[in-house]
């Protein structure tokens, strides 16, 4: 990890406002406006500890259909759960707001913010608003957590990614510990990519699904949190010392429809399954032929297309593998 006060001044300037050590206050940050003129700005919360320490950047909302992430981070402002001992908290719940408002992953060009990072002062829209982003609220950051969802129907049981040799987010990664660690290699052209590039480590966790809420992932999301900060010494919280494990797998698949039709799941998100072991079956519409899905190796189901109407090739199931396997 850098220094933990690397970039933790004495007074922090965020959106033309300074903020102190000790001090909690909200920026709005204009990054575009609607055709009618309406502003679409972004709020960053911020909470100073009084002693320096590490700079957490919390964003959920990136996709803008991905709900989970914006109500766990508005769960916790909520709660007032930032409490902060030492050194600075940024909480943006939405940083995708046109996607939000559109029930959308994009904005309203079609072009995905999380593919369009860095960014461009004059780029397209999804292009701007990541440079708005880096340039006034990530430059601050030491580390980050993304919160995401499954996308289109795929509902992720709870699992934390991180970037795949970077000794630093999987720190963070088994602080978090959450049912499920992955290592991953990030997107190009994705905000974990572009973090990465410049020293930051980002882990992302991923649970549920979009335009949907989880109670079950949404507490999960809450209390890996509290168990960053508890291990960064950012605050002191009884919940974040509640003991967990999680399961640490090495790599994953796709299961993939062998034939276009209906798709039933057999075998429950977050469950363990034996090789040749049936985790769905995909049926036509007339009912005079079916296939199952088996399993070609033991594995967690970590996700599951919860939409049944299925091309071939779709994905239905994402199995983890861990070696060596669990003992049951």
């Amino acid at each position: 990890m850098q220094p933990v006060d690397a970039r933790d001044p004495e007074t922090l300037e965020l959106g033309g406002r300074s903020i102190a050590r000790g001090e909690q206050k909200t920026v709005r940050l204009e990054f575009a406006r609607l055709p009618t003129g309406t502003v679409i700005d972004t709020r960053v919360h911020v909470f100073r500890g009084p002693e320096p320490g590490p700079v957490l950047l919390l964003q959920g909302g990136l996709h803008g259909d991905e709900v989970g992430g914006i109500e766990i981070l508005r769960r916790m402002l909520r709660r007032g759960l930032f409490s902060v001992r030492r050194g600075t908290i940024l909480v943006v719940p939405i940083l995708n707001v046109f996607g939000f408002i559109h029930f959308s992953r994009d904005v309203p060009d079609g072009k995905d913010i999380n593919r369009s990072f860095p960014g461009t002062k004059k780029g397209s829209l999804a292009s701007r608003v990541a440079w708005h982003y880096m340039k006034q609220v990530f430059v601050h950051a030491h580390m980050g957590i993304d919160f995401h969802t499954g996308g289109a129907r795929r509902d992720n049981y709870p699992q934390i990614r991180f970037t795949t040799d970077d000794p630093r987010s999987f720190a963070l990664a088994e602080a978090f510990a959450a049912p499920f660690v992955l290592p991953s290699k990030p997107i190009p052209k994705s905000f974990r990519k572009a973090a990465l590039t410049r020293g930051v480590p980002i882990v992302v966790y991923e649970a549920g699904e979009s335009l949907r809420l989880d109670e079950f992932a949404v507490e999960q999301g809450v209390l890996g949190t509290l168990r960053v900060l508890e291990h960064l010494q950012m605050i002191e919280h009884d919940d974040a010392r509640r003991a967990t494990s999680s399961v640490q797998l090495n790599k994953s698949r796709w299961l993939r429809a062998p034939r276009s039709g209906l798709f039933t799941a057999c075998a429950p998100n977050g469950s363990y399954v034996h090789a040749g072991e049936p985790i769905g079956v995909v049926s036509t519409v007339h009912g005079d032929k079916s296939r199952e899905v088996r399993a070609p190796k033991d594995g967690f189901v970590i996700c599951v297309n919860n939409f049944p109407v299925v091309n071939q090739g779709d994905a239905l199931v994402h199995l983890g593998e861990a070696d060596p396997p669990p003992t049951r």
